[in-house]
């Protein structure tokens, strides 16, 4: 074998070692801060086109696995908005809107609240402050809520209470809005 032939295979090698997001570059933050980072992959299948409006609305169900960690699916709306910017579209062609409602609920309770129950600070607020600063409505099952014997008044300022998630999952998409369930 020639040493030109070997010093591909190195090469090849090396490159097939890399992971994917190495070569992508790092995470990308336009929007939300520290929640939900993006990489560019300008040359990928299913670009969005920036000259158009997205109206989405997102399903949140899901708990965090422990009361110190950020909701996930709340984490992924904040994802949603970083990756659909750093694409290309303005944020204000970003309709956002995310319910919580399930195990989800607990996520929207301010601090004092939620550092009662489980002994330490509701991660969730900050992530939450920086999705109302970015235009993305964020609604609690008012239903939920109270069956876990919540007050209304005990969500964070940057969520509000709603009817039910089934009326609100309706009205959006009686409006044209995509479903995305997290």
């Amino acid at each position: 074998m020639s040493v030109y032939k070997l010093r591909m295979m190195i090469v090849a090698l090396a490159l097939i070692a890399i992971p994917y997001p190495a070569m992508a570059g790092s995470q990308q933050f336009p929007v939300i801060k520290h929640f939900g980072g993006a990489f560019s992959l300008p040359h990928t299948a299913e670009q969005p086109d920036a000259s158009k409006a997205y109206k989405v609305i997102f399903d949140v169900t899901k708990g965090a696995a422990k009361p110190s960690k950020v909701n996930p699916g709340v984490f992924h709306v904040a994802k949603a908005v970083n990756i659909m910017v750093s694409s290309g579209v303005p944020l204000s062609n970003l309709h956002f809107v995310a319910v919580l409602h399930g195990k989800a609920t607990v996520s929207v309770l301010d601090n004092a609240h939620y550092k009662a129950k489980f002994g330490v600070d509701n991660p969730n607020i900050a992530l939450f402050k920086s999705l109302r600063k970015a235009g993305v409505t964020v609604d609690v099952c008012g239903q939920s809520m109270l069956k876990e014997h919540y007050q209304l008044a005990w969500a964070n300022p940057y969520v509000k209470p709603a009817l039910s998630a089934i009326t609100t999952l309706i009205i959006y998409g009686n409006q044209g809005y995509a479903y995305v369930k997290q």
